[in-house]
């Protein structure tokens, strides 16, 4: 018993990383919902104003505050979608190398004990 200790510790270990990263990736998924209502309120608001009153704003203005935020969206929804994604997929190659993991100790155990009862 003392012996599968510090293999299940780690085993556990790696269960819960996997577990987190795959909480982080949905939360993040979820959040781009939220985010693109947002960006679509922005620019609603931005583009009711006529063309003429967007183009003679001037520097550092509310309206050009609002047309970077508008900019700035895009890469930002991007890294929600994407790394939401790499978490995802992190936590299921963790939990698959987990599984692996149990499946490669499965037969050496079993050796062991076959071995223990022949001696």
């Amino acid at each position: 018993m003392k012996k599968m200790m510090p293999m299940m510790l780690f085993m556990l270990i790696l269960f819960v990383a996997s577990l987190v990263f795959a909480w982080q990736g949905v939360n993040m998924h979820r959040q781009v919902t939220v985010e693109e209502a947002k960006f679509h309120q922005l620019q609603a608001d931005y583009f009711v104003l006529s063309k003429a009153t967007r183009e003679v704003a001037p520097d550092n203005s509310e309206l050009n505050k609002q047309l970077v935020q508008i900019q700035n969206y895009p890469s930002e929804l991007l890294r929600l979608k994407l790394v939401g994604v790499g978490k995802i997929l992190t936590g299921i190659f963790i939990i698959l190398f987990n599984i692996l993991l149990a499946l490669i100790m499965m037969p050496v155990r079993l050796g062991g004990i076959i071995k223990g009862d022949r001696s």
